[in-house]
């Protein structure tokens, strides 16, 4: 099988990065702040590309209701929101008031504080606290990895029929191909449970740390 993925090195990233949407203000000083004030958390923030995929994915898949797993700072969740537009209603589940502190000042800027609700509590409390039914259009999960096939398990019954549900970091840095740490072993452990989940088609893509977008059908 020919390999056709691209390695990008700091260069070729920039190039991407500057082919792709300018953050506005509230972004770019987001961004800023994270690097500044979490300089050793701040690889947990959404890479702006992503950030942009998010978007524009929220737009084309026309959510308006979703469900996000680990918020950090507030970038995806920004992303999403706009997005989704002024109907769309964005869920929040993280555990750090810390972080999501971060976030809600910028929600606030961003004219985005009435769209989205956050919940600081365990997510998997507040997944199985939600309605059985399905009813959610978008699903995002970016937390703690060792929660991943618990946190599949609780969305994908709750997604819609064409409901979409992404997983950020599914190649984390490789460490898939030779797994050690309870980390890897969960995001193996997800990664196969999607392969063989018959309730739902899905594509894992080289986007940031790698994506998997999985459709329910």
């Amino acid at each position: 099988m020919t390999n056709k993925s691209v390695f990008l090195d700091d260069d070729l990233h920039a190039y991407l990065v500057a082919h792709g949407p300018t953050p506005d203000a509230v972004v770019a000083e987001l961004m800023a702040e994270t690097r500044r004030v979490l300089p050793k958390r701040a690889g947990m923030q959404v890479a702006p590309e992503q950030a942009a995929f998010l978007e524009l994915f929220a737009k084309l898949v026309g959510a308006r209701y979703a469900v996000e797993v680990g918020t950090f700072t507030g970038l995806s969740s920004i992303a999403l929101a706009r997005g989704m537009g002024p109907e769309g209603r964005l869920l929040c589940c993280d555990v750090s008031e810390e972080y999501t502190a971060i976030a809600r000042r910028y929600w606030a800027r961003a004219g985005l504080a009435d769209r989205i609700e956050l919940r600081l509590a365990p997510a998997l409390d507040t997944l199985r606290a939600l309605p059985a039914e399905p009813h959610i259009d978008l699903a995002f999960i970016d937390a703690d990895k060792t929660g991943y096939p618990a946190y599949w398990a609780e969305l994908v019954p709750r997604l819609r029929p064409g409901g979409v549900i992404l997983l950020d970091n599914v190649l984390w840095d490789g460490r898939v191909l030779d797994p050690t740490e309870p980390d890897d072993h969960a995001i193996v452990a997800v990664n196969d449970q999607i392969l063989g989940d018959d309730r739902v088609e899905s594509v894992m893509i080289p986007l940031a740390d790698g994506l998997t977008i999985a459709r329910k059908k």
